[in-house]
């Protein structure tokens, strides 16, 4: 595949524009973006779903394109088995190779451990949707693969699996992912996406730290000389003499090319900082002898468990086996049918959900975030404005007076995720909170929650 010149706009925002880069047989390259940069419109137009303003794709010839999106869309009253056949069923292949493909689902199904392939849709976790979406991709033999996010809601053991497979295929495979060991792992080229360029790195995403680092400190230098010949050349520009000759008009046009260099905003540094908590009193969160069943299935047995000061608890299991549900009986927003659950009288917490947040599509973002709070506290005595936090968070001036409506998927996650961390909680519950954010917000999350 062979991208050149690409362009896409929505509205009058410009998401990328000519941009060019090659993906050859058997390579696997991880796409790097931040957040409302437009990575996943970029993912639906090479997969063909999607439309594009400017630039061509040119494609091999017989190129077999098998694409799994990030938020994947069933009918839910389908069944597992009516999902993945779906295509299939849709291009009227003939009968015998009907019944090939369905047995290939069949195994493809049980390997990414869907059993009950006759279960309806709308029965399942997110975890099992997002593997019954990556069974539909694989029965196709695609001979690229265009992943967005394939990691998200997906247990430990689905990831390895994965992981391993992948790994493993001649496939050409372009993929968007937070799950920077996943891509260190898959991927041995990174293409960034960047101020609507692109910059591509030979190697993994070890490999493209240490050159992006370089490329952004001669960025740096380049800034600075920037800055000083400016100076110099905006001198000349106020006395500039009236003779408008070739060389002067030359030097007139450097000079507002040079201006655009000198004023190019570039500090990636954050200082490190946390918010103001209420102090936490001597009990925490107490569960004793909890139960919970689903339909006859048990989720909770028995659990007891009394919280401490401090504790950072991570909770791992399968997919469906009720983690999300053990989180909501540990907010009291769901009942146990036995045991007691007691919440201290001083603790507030802090949930962000796998749900996210719903706001209107009218609503600023810097007016959504002013509901919570004009200002935040911090705990080291100072304050910060509501638009001083979201800078801090990546939200730029534009950014902050866009509408909620217009967000991408990884943004409007963002804004949750500060929103949850700006209501001054001392206990914060995070329910797969790498998903849908990219790499340079969870680095932000890390160190955060690290203070």
């Amino acid at each position: 595949m062979d991208v050149q010149g690409l362009g896409k706009r929505i509205g009058d925002r410009v998401l990328f524009h000519d941009i060019s880069f090659t993906i050859n047989e058997r390579e696997h390259i991880g796409l790097i973006a931040k957040n409302g940069t437009g990575k996943s419109t970029l993912l639906s137009i090479l997969s063909g779903e999607e439309g594009y303003d400017e630039g061509k794709i040119i494609f091999r010839n017989d190129l077999k394109v098998g694409y799994l999106e990030q938020v994947p869309q069933f009918d839910p009253s389908l069944t597992v088995m009516e999902a993945v056949m779906q295509r299939c069923q849709d291009e009227r292949n003939e009968m015998t190779e009907i019944e090939d493909i369905k047995l290939l689902a069949v195994q493809t199904l049980t390997l990414l451990k869907i059993a009950d392939q006759s279960q309806k849709i709308s029965e399942l976790s997110g975890g099992q949707i997002k593997r019954v979406a990556l069974a539909k991709v694989l029965i196709g033999k695609p001979d690229m693969l265009i992943l967005d996010e394939p990691t998200n809601h997906l247990d430990l053991e689905m990831i390895e699996w994965l992981e391993n497979y992948l790994s493993r295929t001649t496939m050409a495979i372009l993929m968007v992912t937070h799950d920077r060991y996943f891509l260190d792992r898959i991927c041995s080229q990174i293409i960034e996406m960047d101020d609507s360029r692109i910059y591509t790195y030979k190697g993994n995403y070890a490999y493209y730290l240490e050159k992006r680092q370089e490329r952004l400190e001669n960025l740096s230098v380049e800034i600075t000389r920037a800055n000083n010949l400016y100076r110099t050349e905006l001198d000349w520009m106020r006395r500039m003499p009236q003779a408008r000759g070739t060389k002067a008009q030359a030097r007139i046009d450097a000079f507002y090319e040079l201006e655009e260099k000198a004023h190019t905003r570039f500090d990636e540094t954050r200082p490190q900082l946390t918010v103001k908590t209420e102090r936490i009193g001597g009990k925490i969160l107490e569960m004793y002898n909890v139960e919970k069943s689903f339909d006859g299935v048990k989720m909770l047995d028995d659990f007891s468990y009394v919280f401490k000061k401090g504790e950072k608890i991570g909770i791992v299991g399968p997919n469906g086996v009720g983690k999300s549900t053990f989180l909501n009986i540990l907010t009291e927003q769901m009942r146990p049918d036995s045991g007691r659950v007691i919440v201290g009288q001083t603790i507030q917490f802090g949930f962000y959900t796998q749900a996210g947040m719903s706001a209107r599509p009218d609503m600023r973002v810097i007016e959504l975030v002013k509901e919570v709070s004009e200002r935040i506290e911090l705990d080291n005595g100072k304050e910060m404005s509501a638009h001083q936090f979201l800078t801090y968070f990546g939200f730029e001036d534009m950014t902050q007076y866009n509408y909620f409506g217009n967000l991408s998927g990884g943004e409007r996650r963002r804004l949750y995720l500060l929103m949850v961390l700006m209501a001054n909680p001392n206990f914060l519950i995070l329910d797969e909170p790498t998903n849908d954010l990219d790499i340079y917000t969870l680095e932000i999350l890390e160190q955060f929650i690290k203070a």
